[in-house]
């Protein structure tokens, strides 16, 4: 079967389930997903001798350590997709869920009723648990997915996709529902990208490549965010302390990843108390500092940092988005030097303040324009888990009416839906003269 031909029946098998699954109980979606994280526990040693074929291929591929980071599955992240399937079904179901209702004065009853967006598409790369967070989210909210994972993932995906689709099987919920690209050809992606009116929504995953690539070539809605440039600043009234361990948790848990942060913002009134200590245990952990004038002298001078890598900065470093242990730094001298910094080299994402200061901590919230805005915590927790969403399909960063983590609301989207007793508008309606000629 020739590509086109491939991605079109795909799609159409996932279209032709959406009246289907608009009409399923919530206790069939529930117990789907209970089902797959019962066989997803029974299955892990195969899914890990699948996932051992993807990480070999990886490796011999010569992909960065960043990206193999993200495809091994291991017990402790398997155990993570089996939580992601029970607390997805634990949360309440928003299809068909009236979110408001009002009365006119002709007495049309006129409300909001939360409904599926269709058919979505998601490619992404690397990270096999995306596929389970995918499907559980379109599955408990009543869409059918079209999943693209990357071909480094390609064995670890469809074991995964095998056991979700066992799991549909046991409890009658449509399989079909549930499509999964398993050849290779970029070309697909494109194919489907294009199919207006049969996909009603692209999601692309992954990195800022990949999302301009999907934007680019799609006919359909795309929703993305092309990259976490995220942002830390450390107030004149910070508590330097609280600071540290912020600063430190947001850049070296886990810094592959789109919500650590990539610019450290700090008042220069506060640069002497604080940047010695946070340079020291950022050096400690491996990290290399990409300094403005200011704070790089500070680090040089400092006796007891001498074997921390800190470096002039270039401008294009405030707009990269690392994804490594490299953390730009910048000086200034107020909250709006801070904020128009971040206007002009953030992305968007998440953004945080770390002060004591009520006032500024408000302004900063409403003045950010980020999906995300922090007082004194870390970009880190910008995940739809984090935020007691159960899962994520994706960070958007558009402005539209899904912002931010996009979880099981952010899946469905309102239609208007009217109650009426015979109401007709300007009352025209059939004439009494000619009413009973016939």
């Amino acid at each position: 079967m020739d590509v086109k031909e491939f991605a079109r029946e795909k799609v159409l098998k996932a279209r032709e389930t959406l009246r289907t699954l608009v009409s399923l109980s919530t206790e069939v979606k529930n117990r789907t997903l209970l089902t797959a994280a019962e066989l997803l526990d029974a299955r892990r040693e195969l899914i890990k001798e699948e996932n051992a074929k993807d990480v070999e291929f990886a490796k011999d591929q010569g992909l960065r350590p960043s990206v193999i980071d993200r495809l091994v599955l291991n017990d402790r992240r398997i155990d993570g997709m089996i939580k992601v399937l029970k607390d997805v079904a634990s949360l309440p179901d928003p299809v068909g869920e009236i979110t408001r209702m009002w009365t006119l004065p002709n007495g049309l009853k006129v409300g909001r009723m939360r409904v599926p967006l269709g058919v979505i598409f998601i490619v992404y790369e690397s990270r096999p648990n995306v596929t389970v967070e995918a499907a559980s989210l379109c599955m408990k909210s009543s869409n059918a997915v079209v999943l693209r994972g990357g071909r480094e993932a390609i064995n670890t995906n469809r074991a995964l996709v095998n056991v979700l689709k066992e799991a549909c099987r046991e409890t009658g919920f449509p399989e079909d529902a549930l499509q999964f690209i398993d050849r290779p050809e970029r070309e697909i992606v494109w194919e489907i990208l294009k199919m207006e009116g049969l996909v009603d929504v692209a999601i692309p995953r992954g990195g800022e490549g990949l999302i301009r690539a999907v934007a680019d070539h799609a006919k359909v809605p795309v929703i993305k965010h092309y990259k976490g440039v995220c942002n830390i600043y450390v107030d004149e009234e910070a508590d330097i302390e609280k600071a540290c361990d912020i600063v430190y948790n947001a850049k070296v848990q886990r810094p592959s990843v789109c919500n650590a942060v990539e610019n450290l913002i700090v008042h220069r009134r506060i640069l002497g108390d604080f940047l010695p200590k946070i340079a020291y245990y950022l050096g400690k952990a491996g990290v290399e500092l990409r300094c403005d004038e200011e704070s790089l002298k500070v680090i040089k001078e400092h006796p007891k940092l001498g074997f921390v890598k800190a470096v002039p900065v270039k401008e294009e470093d405030y707009y990269e988005e690392f994804l490594d242990l490299i953390l730009a730094v910048k000086v200034v001298g107020s909250l709006d030097e801070a904020i128009e910094f971040i206007e002009k080299y953030g992305s968007g994402h998440s953004d945080a303040i770390i002060t004591e200061n009520y006032t500024k901590a408000m302004r900063f919230l409403k003045e950010v324009d980020s999906a995300a805005v922090y007082v004194n915590a870390s970009t880190r927790f910008t995940d739809g888990n984090e935020f007691g969403l159960g899962a994520e399909m994706g960070i958007s960063t558009d402005k539209i009416h899904a912002r931010g983590p996009m979880a099981l609301e952010e899946l469905t989207i309102t239609k208007f839906v009217i109650l009426g007793e015979g109401q007709v508008r300007d009352n025209f309606g059939v004439p009494d003269d000619i009413k009973g000629d016939i």
